[in-house]
């Protein structure tokens, strides 16, 4: 029994052992098996990352070139930049120039260059090229200095006669074309009749050279006249173009354009009058051999009494008269570049509506504002009548026959009748009827228009339709104009 029982215990051991060599090689299978998958796995990533590195290199090698060529390109851009930067210095600093634009009507050469005929209008430009190129420093033998002078020739020229300047009308021709003789740069240009032709090609001129490098400064010899003021506000929006904008002084700086506050620039006093062209002229009108009848009271009449500004009579001795104050201040603004005759003295006869002591009381109780009561104007009923009549084409031009020569190229009304004495009166009286548009701040002393209502009678504005607002009536005054609150200046 032992040896059964030995026997069986062998075998129990000898089971045991194989069941743990099975577990054994199971295991070591397993082992190799995973072994060959983590081989295989790895194998394929090795050979992935291989590719990947491959296509790396491939697209390090194409940035290096991209980079290279983009190096290559870089280097080009900024030489041509160079080159570009340069040629636009070159173009800018090519020749180089002052504009000079002068408006001939108000900024006026001195006597004693236009007196010297051709040689004066050379020498004028030479002295004023001299005066420019002082003002350009360093650079004054490199800038080329342009002088543009615009005008209304043929009425300067008759300003200047009656101003006494000159004598013989062609003398103030051979200035000019001694002026544009002078320099290939230097202009005297004439606009022909109308202001605004001179101030429009000023503005223009000024404008477009403004849009030009080349262009280092532009000069206006504008500081006579107040209309170049809101030109200059809008170019100043732009502070660069104000940095080259200068005024030049002649005839002192009106208010509008000192209050643009732009550069101003006073050349040598020798070169431009300080002073506005004046009408010297007289007109003396000798009494007749027999003195006419004297108008009967029935048919003479006389404007409400004004102010010592403009009244007209049959004689007068004509004031002085600025001609750039005619042409630039009147109101409504005449289309003229003529100086218009000055007002004249208050006619002898006293109005028939009215009292010396009426006159004066009414003076002291009502003043309507710093020009005062317009004067009173005597004219005849007839004669009033007779222009009534006119209609349309036939009315007579109120510009030509109150304040000297119309030269409005397009004006409908006739110009080439001869109006009596009385018949001069009426169109005074009858322009009297439209009101300044200046109002009692009007300037000109010959202006025709009216600065107080002249339809006053007992305290009634008589005329249905008055064009005079209620500040030009006296306190109190009943109206017949239903609208006349509407009225304005």
């Amino acid at each position: 029994m032992a040896a059964v029982d030995e026997l069986r215990g062998f075998a129990q051991r000898y089971h045991t052992i194989s069941q743990q060599r099975d577990t054994t090689d199971r295991l070591i299978e397993e082992l190799l098996l995973y072994c060959e998958r983590t081989e295989r796995q790895l194998r394929e990533e090795k050979e992935i990352l291989i590719n990947e590195l491959r296509d790396c290199r491939l697209d390090l090698q194409d940035a290096v070139n991209t980079r290279r060529e983009h190096q290559q390109r870089l280097q080009k851009y900024e030489e041509s930049y160079q080159w570009l930067c340069k040629e636009h210095n070159d173009l800018r600093d090519r020749n180089p120039y002052v504009l000079l634009l002068i408006d001939g009507d108000g900024l006026i050469f001195k006597d004693h260059w236009i007196r010297q005929g051709v040689e004066g209008g050379k020498n004028a430009a030479y002295a004023l090229r001299s005066a420019i190129s002082k003002q350009c420093g360093d650079r004054a033998d490199s800038v080329e200095i342009v002088a543009k002078v615009i005008a209304n020739l043929s009425g300067l020229t008759r300003a200047m006669q009656k101003d006494g300047c000159i004598d013989n009308p062609s003398l103030f021709k051979d200035f000019t074309l001694g002026f544009t003789q002078a320099k290939a740069s230097f202009d005297f240009i004439d606009v022909g009749k109308g202001k605004e032709r001179a101030d429009s090609k000023i503005k223009e001129l000024a404008r477009w050279h403004l849009q030009n490098h080349n262009c280092k400064q532009v000069l206006l010899g504008i500081s006579h006249d107040s209309g170049y003021a809101p030109f200059l506000d809008e170019l100043f929006q732009d502070e660069k173009v104000k940095a080259r904008l200068t005024i030049i002084e002649g005839v002192p700086l009106v208010k509008e354009l000192e209050d643009t506050k732009a550069h101003t620039l006073a050349l040598p006093g020798d070169l431009f009058r300080n002073d506005k062209l004046q009408d010297r002229t007289t007109i003396v009108t000798r009494p007749p051999a027999s003195a006419p009848p004297a108008p009967s009271a029935a048919n003479v009449y006389a404007s409400p009494a004004s102010s010592t500004s403009s009244a007209i009579a049959p004689t007068a001795s004509l004031n002085n008269t600025s001609y750039a104050t005619i042409t630039s201040s009147a109101s409504p603004p005449p289309q003229i570049t003529m100086p218009l005759p000055p007002k004249a003295p208050l006619a002898k006869t006293r109005p028939a509506t009215q009292s010396p002591a009426q006159t004066k009381t009414l003076q002291q109780t009502w003043n309507p504002g710093p020009r005062g009561l317009d004067e009173p104007i005597i004219f005849n009923a007839q004669a009033m009548e007779e222009i009534r009549k006119r209609k349309d084409t036939k009315k007579l031009c109120n510009n030509h026959y109150l304040r000297g020569p119309c030269n409005k190229e397009d004006c409908a009304f006739v110009h080439n009748y001869q109006p009596s004495k009385e018949e001069i009166n009426a169109i005074a009286v009858l322009a009297r009827l439209n009101p300044c548009t200046n109002g009692q701040d009007c300037l000109v002393d010959s202006c025709i228009y009216g600065h107080n209502c002249p339809s006053i009678k007992d305290g009634v504005c008589c005329h249905p339709y008055c064009k005079f607002p209620e500040s030009l009536h006296p306190p109190g005054t009943r109206y017949k104009n239903a609208h006349i609150k509407a009225n304005k200046y």
